[in-house]
């Protein structure tokens, strides 16, 4: 598994975070600055579920991985 890289970013209200793997194999995190302390924390542990099950390697629709968590 490449370094997790966790970064906060104002982003939309309906994100709480996403993650994207670079060409270097490793997983850029960014969880949304708007949230509280708290969901933050509950955004980058959702963000780690995906990478943990290895999501960014199968063929699954994101809306199928999404309702899995």
């Amino acid at each position: 598994m490449g370094d997790v890289i966790v970064r906060l970013k104002d982003m939309p209200v309906k994100v709480n975070g996403l993650t994207i793997l670079d060409a270097d194999g490793n997983y850029n995190v960014y969880i949304n600055s708007r949230l509280s302390c708290d969901d933050q924390r509950k955004a980058y542990d959702h963000e780690l579920r995906h990478i943990r099950s290895g999501d960014f390697y199968n063929s699954l629709p994101i809306q199928e991985v999404e309702e899995i968590f």
